[in-house]
């Protein structure tokens, strides 16, 4: 029989406020796992569905970044038990295309989770009989979820749930980028524009990685001071000038140069701040259908680099163990980025935070 749960519910694709409805949450099928939500993180992507930027079905229980016990197992669950504390993955790869037997699951061509849908193409919340979809297959603004078992990993008992739910998205993305993706070497300069959430997991990431210098470059003063916390050795006012800033710190341009908000203005100006042979990082994901204007023969001509990261290509069975123990190890101070920590009745004043510029993170608490 199903269960019903308390959920953060976008009704339509116009509304801009979530509602708090009652939902049924069915039984764990084959390969599926109930968990009982300990905590959500308040992600810039929750927020381009709910403002409209990205379509997806509706209704939709918006969350993907969260971590919870184990509470109930579907038939031929392996590895799992109840009451495992897990942390999610939103990406959840197929394991059998091209891709994910190369180890490259974060570009798998055959998973649904993108379609809010499990692999077997069902939705497993509803409301009166009709489908409601949880985004990216999690929907972590839910009491209780259900999702396949390739989308779990397990954590230590120490590692708070809040911190847990940050390591499943916005820090694997950050960090993700830098050491995966970027392959940023030790004493190398960098930029990383946008100091919120996920830019301070990137700036988090190359104090680890040994980079030097760290520039940061927000709108916020306040994020900046933040961003100083996390291991920023200069921080800048972001506007039109900011690659002549770069290039005067660093004599000449960084290295690398990260954007994090998907900001399709702040994306072209990554190239300028770069020295010859650099690579620029887009992290942050701009709305769909928002042009970037790139003068490419500069590009070219100058030799760098133009990535994009798509979830820091993470490998979650192998990365979210290693990130939980750099957190235990003092080595990223993941929970120095909550700043605000609400109940499920408080999701939309944390939204209205995030559309304030507020610096850190908000996390939904159960």
């Amino acid at each position: 029989m199903p269960i019903t749960a308390r959920a953060a519910l976008q009704p339509d694709p116009g509304a801009r406020q979530l509602e708090i409805r009652t939902v049924d949450v069915a039984e764990p099928g084959p390969g599926q796992v109930r968990v009982r939500m300990g905590a959500s993180g308040v992600c810039g992507s929750d927020r381009h569905v709910l403002e409209g930027d990205w379509t997806m079905p509706s209704p939709t229980v918006l969350g993907h970044e969260g971590a919870g016990t184990v509470e109930a197992l579907g038939d031929g669950v392996k590895g799992f038990a109840e009451g495992d504390r897990v942390v999610m993955t939103w990406f959840q790869p197929c394991l059998a295309c091209a891709a994910c037997r190369e180890g490259r699951t974060w570009v798998c061509t055959a998973a649904s989770s993108e379609q809010c849908l499990l692999p077997d193409g069902t939705t497993p919340m509803s409301q009166d009989g009709a489908p409601i979809y949880p985004y990216l297959a999690v929907g972590s603004m839910s009491e209780y979820v259900v999702v396949p078992q390739q989308a779990l990993v397990k954590i230590p008992e120490d590692v708070p749930f809040d911190v847990a739910a940050l390591i499943g998205c916005s820090v694997a993305t950050g960090v993700g980028a830098v050491l995966n993706d970027a392959e940023v070497k030790a004493g190398r300069g960098a930029v990383v524009i946008g100091a919120g959430g996920v830019g301070l997991c990137i700036i988090m990431g190359l104090a680890l990685a040994g980079a030097s210098p760290i520039i940061a470059a927000d709108v916020n003063p306040e994020s900046l001071e933040l961003a100083r916390e996390f291991g920023a050795t200069h921080t800048v006012l972001s506007d039109a000038s900011l690659p002549e800033k770069v290039r005067e710190i660093t004599g000449g341009g960084a290295e690398y140069a990260f954007e994090a908000i998907g900001r399709p203005q702040t994306i072209a100006q990554m190239p300028a701040c770069l020295k010859r042979g650099g690579t620029a990082v887009i992290v942050g994901l701009p709305p769909q259908d928002a042009p970037v204007q790139i003068d490419a023969l500069a590009l070219a001509e100058e030799g760098k680099r133009l990535l994009g990261s798509n979830y820091g290509s993470t490998v979650p069975a192998r990365d979210f163990p290693l990130l939980a123990r750099l957190y235990l190890d003092g080595k990223l101070p993941v929970d120095r980025l909550i700043t605000n920590r609400v109940g499920l009745d408080g999701v939309n004043d944390a939204f209205e935070l995030m559309r304030q510029g507020a610096r850190g993170r908000s996390v939904l608490v159960y």
